[in-house]
């Protein structure tokens, strides 16, 4: 398939899911606003989703692929499956006793990781308790991770984008049960975090019957650090880490934040908004680059690897560019719109609009590193990246941590500086990716691409300017529309359709292009891998 249809599956399905995610943080958003159960529940979820974004959401993925695809390509389908075999019954059992420990030890981690609720014991001990209840999502989301991979590695991407959406969906059935059943807050939220592992066991079922029927046979075994395995994990770890910094700044920002009642509610509000681009976008890019890069680096066509990665950043922008430019205008008119209702007020609102406009301007950051990192994977260079995400993490650790703690003491909110840190810090990973690309000649922007990126940001602009006036109108639009939520969809409507008639009016693309890229390539697909039916 060619790159803009493997988005393009990608893209859909994962929009599918987050559209019942944001149902999901809705209902979590009138049921708990932005008080202690919320804080409660997003410290919960803190490191699961962390996981999940860093396996299940492709970087683990990206890295594990090349190793995969390369033993797959010398040695043939019986030893890849021997290597995913052997590293998934590793990784497996290294996890499984992470997580048992964190469980055991999370009485006296949580009143560090929740400081702010330290002498809350009602809030302390509901907040362990429903931690404990999802941690054992991180096992199967290094389950799902390999599998991912392996169907990756065969073209087969609509199962492994779509089986997300069981943790939405799982997670929402307490929610709106509790409206049939009622319940107090805190057993609410024991039944949603409960959800959360039920939902990992079920992602990791349906992906190892997804690989069953492609024909590849994997085996749980006693863990063995042989040499496959040293030699995966020595690519695929770093490169979690390297594909991951986002989400590994995303976590400082919510450990920083424990302090500030509230603080870590306002941090998970905005990222569920800003992590919109990177789910849609930049995973689905990313992933599917890798297998192509890969191809192309094993073969030694060099300037097709490039024209690709020209290819990919520019169709990354034109879709992540209008998105970062929305949240950064109206972040308000959003948030205000969809989420104001029952326990989350106006205020919460205003608050978390402002701390998700400086998250906005990161936005392009976030998911060009997506797609800055896989030309090193396919070279199965994982550590220069990975010493660049650290690089990011340190720093967003100690100026978020300054600008977190100085901004509250003059009396300003303190969230904005672990956003101002987070943004700043994802500009500094994709400048070091760029640079190393650029200076080793692995990649260099062809003149095409500069003029095409330079229509994009026009057509951005004009409608940045038709968002600025609907910000300023939002309550009269609101009134004239009869309810704001309407309102928000008709000015999210209007402003895509303005952005795609400026993409067509500059020449950014033209219609014949982009009914080109969405045709198969011809020779791409693997003959020796049968059909399955998963895609």
């Amino acid at each position: 398939m060619s790159l803009a249809r493997n988005t393009l599956v990608q893209a859909t399905l994962t929009l599918g899911s987050r559209i019942l995610g944001f149902a999901r943080d809705m209902a979590l958003a009138a049921r708990f606003g932005q008080g202690p159960m919320m804080d409660a529940f997003t410290t919960a979820l803190m490191l699961p989703n962390m996981f999940r974004r860093l396996f299940a959401e492709g970087a683990f993925a990206q890295a594990f692929v090349p190793v995969y695809g390369g033993v797959r390509a010398r040695e043939g389908e019986e030893a890849a499956a021997v290597t995913a075999s052997e590293a998934m019954s590793f990784m497996l059992a290294v996890v499984a006793g992470f997580c048992v420990v964190l469980q055991v030890l999370m009485p006296w981690i949580m009143p560090w990781l929740l400081s702010a609720y330290r002498h809350q014991a009602g809030v302390m001990s509901v907040a362990v308790t429903a931690t404990q209840l999802a941690m054992p999502y991180l096992a199967c989301m290094t389950v799902a991770s390999l599998l991912s991979g392996v169907l990756n590695t065969a073209g087969k991407f609509a199962l492994s984008a779509g089986v997300p959406v069981f943790l939405n969906l799982c997670t929402l059935t307490p929610l709106l049960a509790a409206y049939v059943v009622p319940a107090r807050q805190p057993t609410v939220l024991l039944w949603v975090t409960a959800a959360v592992t039920v939902s990992g066991f079920l992602q990791a079922g349906l992906l190892w019957w997804g690989v069953r029927r492609l024909g590849v046979t994997l085996k749980l075994s006693w863990p063995r650090l042989t040499p496959n395995v040293k030699r995966a994990l020595a690519l695929a770890v770093p490169g979690a880490l390297a594909g991951g910094a986002m989400q590994v700044n995303s976590l400082v920002s919510q450990v920083l934040a424990g302090s500030d009642e509230g603080a870590r509610s306002v941090i998970y509000n905005a990222d569920r908004l800003y992590q919109l681009p990177l789910g849609l976008i930049g995973v689905a890019i990313g992933l599917a680059l890798v297998p192509r890069l890969t191809r192309a680096f094993v073969s030694g066509d060099h300037e097709g690897g490039r024209r690709t990665l020209d290819d990919g950043i520019t169709l990354a922008m034109a879709f992540t560019l209008p998105a970062a430019v929305a949240l950064f205008v109206i972040p308000f008119f959003i948030i205000d719109a969809t989420v104001t209702r029952g326990a989350f007020t106006s205020l919460d609102a205003a608050r978390t609009a402002d701390v998700l406009r400086q998250f906005a301007w990161g936005v392009p950051a976030f998911v060009l590193a997506k797609v800055l990192t896989p030309p090193f994977f396919a070279r199965e260079d994982t550590r220069r990246p990975m010493i660049y995400a650290v690089a990011a993490v340190i720093f967003t650790v100690v100026v978020g941590a300054g600008l977190f703690f100085w901004l509250s003491s003059i009396g300003v909110d303190g969230v904005l500086g672990l956003a101002v840190a987070t943004s700043l810090s994802a500009w500094i990973n994709v400048s070091l990716l760029a640079g190393t690309l650029i200076r080793e000649d692995a990649w260099r922007p062809s003149p095409a691409f500069l003029s095409r990126l330079s229509r994009v940001l026009a057509a951005s602009a004009v409608m940045a300017g038709l968002l600025v006036l609907a910000g300023i109108s939002y309550p009269a639009l609101s009134r004239l529309l009869l309810a704001k939520e309407i309102a928000v969809v008709v000015v999210v409507g209007v402003g895509a359709l303005v952005y795609a008639a400026c993409i067509v009016l500059f020449r950014a693309v033209s219609v014949s292009e982009l009914k080109a890229t969405l045709k198969r390539e011809p020779g791409a697909s693997d003959k020796s891998v049968p059909p399955t039916g998963l895609d």
